[in-house]
């Protein structure tokens, strides 16, 4: 099973729209996981529209109309793991044992807010992965996102960099 994983979009106004690599990522996926921060009905309507399947979660900067489509906290099992959606997991020290604590049926916790590309692994196997952003790098070098493939319960995790023009 192949994943598509992104956050912190923030349409319109970082990006009109994603970049190309991304829309061919989302078209070759068999989930997409966004974690929040989409900020416009639109974007949502659209990956939802090419997503084979979509989970999602409302970031601190997404509206109502967002809110009433979206969970705060998603959950799925794809491929044999067991993932759960956030948007924020507080500040970066203490977050593997924070969110262990707080997830501890979970195989792999997906997150955003921050745009800062992370993929740690907590005491208890938790796999904490946050893609970045592919449209928002604020102060990272790169715009990124994250791809995985799951298979009987194991996950093969890339990060990518959107290049220019893609």
């Amino acid at each position: 099973m192949r994943l598509l994983i992104i956050s912190d979009t923030h349409q319109p106004k970082r990006a009109r729209d994603l970049p190309a690599q991304v829309w061919e990522e989302a078209d070759r996926a068999d989930a997409v996981i966004h974690a929040g921060d989409w900020c416009d009905l639109d974007s949502l309507t659209a990956l939802e529209a090419r997503a084979k399947r979509l989970i999602g979660v409302y970031g601190n900067n997404d509206g109502p109309e967002l809110r009433e489509r979206l969970p705060e906290v998603a959950r799925a099992e794809l491929g044999g793991v067991r993932f759960t959606v956030v948007h924020e997991t507080g500040q970066a020290q203490g977050r593997e044992k924070r969110c262990a604590r707080l997830y501890p049926e979970v195989d792999v916790l997906v997150f955003g807010h921050s745009h800062i590309p992370w993929d740690t692994r907590a005491e208890n196997g938790l796999r904490l992965l946050n893609p970045g952003s592919p449209t928002d790098r604020r102060r990272q070098p790169h715009h990124t996102y994250m791809t995985a493939e799951v298979d009987g319960g194991g996950i093969d995790v890339q990060l990518h960099t959107v290049e220019p023009g893609g």
